[in-house]
This record gives C-alpha cells, sequence and structure tokens, in this order.
C-alpha cells in the first residue's frame, strides 16, 4: 500500500505535468537512473527498449511482468525524483492483468505509468472500447493500491503503425483519446506523430490540452 512519501512524489510527478513541458529522460536501470538524476531531471521515465536491451532481447513486449518490476523496482530505489514506469501493454491481454501490474508497479515505488493500445508490435490494436476498459481497471487498481493519483498515459499506437488509411488516423487517435480519458488517462502519447500541424489539432480536441493533464505528445 503507498504511504505518504510516495503519494507526496505523485503529487510531484502531476503537478510537473501540469507546469508545461517535461522532459522525461528514459532510464534502462539504477545507474542510468542516477545519472539522469545527478544531470539534474525533475522526473524518469523508465524504457522498456532499454530495459530488454540491456537483457539481450529485442523490444516490443518481450519482457516478463516480473522482470519489468524488478527493474523498476530497482530505478525507484536509487533516485528521489518521481518515476514514471513503462509497461507496454500492460503485461497480459485483459482488464486484470493490467490491474495486476499497475498494482506491483506501485509497490514497486513508481508514481506514474504508461500504457500501449497494441496488442503486439506493429499491431492489432485493442479496439476502443477494450483498451478503455484496460485502462479502467488500471485506475481502479490505482486506487486500490493507495495511489489514486497515479498518473496514467496512454499511449496510442495509430500512426507508429500506420493502422488505417491516413486520412482517418487522426480522428482515430482522437476517439481513443476521448474513450482513453473518460475511463482514467490523464496523458495521450502519440508516437509516430511528427506533423506539427496534426498534433496542433489533437490538442484543440481536448479540453484540458493533450502527453504532453491530458497531454499529447508526439513522437
Amino acid at each position: 500500500m503507498a504511504g505518504t512519501a510516495q503519494k507526496a512524489v505523485a503529487a510531484k510527478l502531476r503537478a510537473l505535468h501540469a507546469a508545461g513541458v517535461l522532459v522525461l529522460p528514459n532510464a534502462w536501470d539504477a545507474g542510468s537512473a542516477v545519472v539522469i538524476a545527478l544531470a539534474g531531471a525533475r522526473a524518469i521515465a523508465t524504457t522498456s527498449g532499454g530495459i530488454a536491451w540491456s537483457l539481450g532481447r529485442s523490444d516490443g513486449q518481450r519482457l516478463t511482468r516480473a522482470e519489468m518490476i524488478e527493474r523498476v523496482r530497482e530505478i525507484a530505489a536509487a533516485v528521489t525524483i518521481p518515476v514514471t514506469a513503462d509497461i507496454e501493454g500492460g503485461y497480459g491481454l485483459g482488464p486484470g492483468d493490467v490491474a495486476v501490474t499497475v498494482e506491483e508497479v506501485i509497490a514497486a515505488g513508481a508514481v506514474g505509468v504508461n500504457i500501449e493500445d497494441s496488442r503486439a508490435p506493429g499491431g492489432p490494436l485493442f479496439d476502443p472500447a477494450e483498451q478503455a476498459e484496460r485502462i479502467q481497471a488500471a485506475r481502479a487498481a490505482s486506487a486500490l493500491a493507495g495511489l489514486p493519483e497515479l498518473f496514467i498515459n496512454a499511449r496510442t499506437d495509430v500512426f507508429l503503425y500506420g493502422i488505417g488509411v491516413p486520412e482517418t488516423r487522426l480522428d482515430d487517435v482522437l476517439a481513443r483519446s476521448d474513450a482513453y480519458a473518460k475511463t482514467g488517462a490523464d496523458g495521450l502519447f502519440v508516437p509516430g506523430l511528427t506533423d506539427l500541424q496534426r498534433e496542433k489539432q489533437a490538442e484543440r480536441g481536448h479540453d484540458d490540452g493533450c502527453s504532453g493533464e491530458r497531454h499529447c505528445a508526439p513522437s
């Protein structure tokens, strides 16, 4: 169960997001996290790719939940700044799998998560309703673990994997963002979105802004 200190760190991460652009350098182990913190970073995100590569594997949901959680634990224990964890697709297809992952991430010391909507590298994606249910499970799990302040960043891979025809991708992202936000996502990450004009359109589609509360981060 999250304690007072972890809740304070979670509040700090939320305040950093609310203050404007937040740069989140990626750590893959305790050593890299310490170097990042010493360099002046205000928060750290774990990198599933970096962790996988450090274990001699390729990126793309090839880690086990236990392997990822152990690295998150090491990283969070090594620094005093907020750590948000890349949990890939949640380490299981169902909402219950996501809930277990979130509970363990919080127990490991993280105060945020990044969860993607792809079933596998390259697609297909969960449909918006399915992914919204998984995000809702993450939010409920955070409350049960004593950390309702957990920052949930929802990643959608529509642009990254070229899902659908180009003309419909932005509308798909906007629909997904709305569904994800309604069930508990705080931020939106859109890898592969490199067109700044489209990014501005995505931002205008939301009252709260778009990670980048809801924040929208392109690649």
